[in-house]
């Protein structure tokens, strides 16, 4: 699946074996978690290195201009981009003072696992600092799919030697800085400081940062809250301000001791709900999660996951490498829509910028056929969100002189701001594969129904699994 040698080939998980900085940008978007409503990239917990920073909403966009040398007619006006949120992945450690950072001290070991039965990322380090204290650092990453505003971190650091004074900085980041702007056109524009602060607050190990964007009008609040375990005289302290919250941990740590910090993390946004509704929404939904708890949430995430490979699996025998590469497949397009809730599906899902997370005419000949026979509530609410754009696709095609409706060729709120094709006119079969996405859902739900009242009369037999073996040899030529 990845020729990387830092990649191990296994059936249920992607393993990173040893940390290379050259690949960080792109084990980010291997690594990245999402469940169609939150995307968190896998970066690094401690946000440095970054490779590519992303935290991103499923349709949350900025506006921004598309100039033209010479502009034609029907050529859009603006253009949309997938906004880098909130960062609420970073937790920021440091040993006697010297800051954990990968590219300083002694890296002994690094592992990240990517599990596609459980849902999680895990990480394993061990780290000799500079001044020679050594611990070992682990942490687990999960973005809920039943708790659909919800992100989770365990994150662990044990003393292994010698005692150390710990200090753990967990934050809330808005305007993360962003690498220069790639020329490749897949890029994203380069949005400077898109969000623009309306409310922070901080308490105890709580805190919430409010933001809206200067064009699109739509507003983001983002919220953490954290369970600690430590040794005794350990010590919590919040604080926020405009564009940054965090919440600080103190531990002094002996040798086989851990510190311990639970970190729930809550998103929601709105073009029309208040700062004072959404914000009471994050923390509602922190509320939820702390009720759960992290074993509720880790056994939810599997249930939900063992229920999707009962339908989805494809098992493949006589290649290792091939079935890995299915899996991950299927895990990230899962992924991509599965609690999207009918907002638009972008060609990246929500584990990167590229295409300025618009969607195009992918998303109903590759996704959707997929989710119809997998997760088929995450096709249906896809075209739910096609459907809520037909206004405007009839729009545009009356400005285009034609009948019917012309879908955009790329778009994340339904108009058209491709300025790629001309116009984004030269591309009509899109309407085409929209009509079939449409059609194959109703297709499969008929003969969903149908099987469902077969298995009703029988009363035996109805609960085989539908997942797939494919043995070696299976798709042989007969000559």
């Amino acid at each position: 699946m990845i020729s990387h040698p830092a990649f191990a080939v296994e059936p249920w998980a992607l393993r990173e074996t040893e940390l290379d900085l050259e690949v960080l940008a792109q084990s980010g978007s291997l690594f990245a978690l999402a469940n169609g409503h939150i995307g968190l990239r896998g970066n690094l917990d401690e946000g440095e290195p970054p490779g590519l920073p992303g935290t991103y909403l499923g349709g949350f966009y900025e506006r921004r201009a598309l100039p033209y040398a010479e502009a034609g007619y029907g050529y859009p006006e603006a253009g949309q981009t997938v906004v880098n949120v909130t960062n609420g992945k970073i937790i920021r450690l440091l040993v006697d003072d010297e800051p954990f950072d990968v590219r300083f001290g002694e890296l002994e070991s690094h592992e990240r696992i990517l599990d596609f039965r459980a849902g999680v990322l895990r990480r394993r380090a061990v780290w000799r600092s500079p001044a020679g204290k050594r611990v070992l650092v682990s942490s687990v990453r999960l973005v809920s799919l039943v708790q659909r505003a919800v992100a989770a971190i365990l994150y662990e650091v044990q003393a292994l030697d010698d005692p150390v004074r710990l200090v753990v900085q967990s934050e809330l980041v808005a305007n993360e800085p962003m690498p220069e702007h790639d020329v490749d056109p897949r890029a994203a524009a380069n949005l400077s400081r898109p969000l623009r602060s309306e409310q922070f607050s901080d308490r105890d190990a709580r805190a919430f940062l409010v933001h809206t964007t200067e064009r699109s009008a739509l507003r983001v609040a983002a919220g953490m809250d954290h369970t600690v375990e430590g040794p005794p005289g350990t010590k919590t302290v919040g604080e926020s301000e405009e564009d940054l919250a965090r919440v600080t941990v103190t531990a002094d740590v002996a040798p086989g001791q851990r510190l311990r910090v639970l970190k729930l993390l809550a998103y929601g946004w709105s073009s029309q709900r208040s700062s004072a509704a959404l914000r009471d929404e994050v923390a509602a939904a922190l509320a939820e999660a702390d009720h759960t708890g992290w074993d509720g949430l880790q056994t939810g995430q599997r249930d939900y996951l063992a229920d999707f490979w009962e339908r989805a699996d494809v098992e493949l025998e006589g290649d290792a490498e091939l079935q890995q590469a299915v899996r991950f497949a299927l895990f990230h397009t899962l992924q991509a829509g599965a609690r999207g809730e009918r907002r638009a599906i972008a060609a990246k899902g929500l584990t990167g910028p590229g295409y300025d997370g618009h969607t195009f005419w992918d998303t109903e000949t590759f996704v959707l056929p997929v989710l119809t026979y997998t997760a088929p509530d995450a096709a249906r609410d896809a075209l739910r969100w096609r459907h809520a754009t037909l206004g405007l696709a009839r729009e545009r095609a009356k400005l285009l002189g034609l009948e019917g409706a012309a879908f955009p060729w790329r778009t994340i709120d339904g108009q058209e701001c491709s300025g790629y094709w001309p116009a984004g006119t030269a591309a009509f079969h899109i309407a085409a594969d929209i009509a079939d996405a449409v059609g194959r859902y109703q297709a499969a739900r008929r003969s969903s129904a149908r099987s469902a009242w077969s298995c009703s009369s029988r009363q035996r037999g109805c609960g085989a699994r539908s997942a797939i073996t494919i043995r070696p040899g299976a798709f042989a030529s007969t000559g």
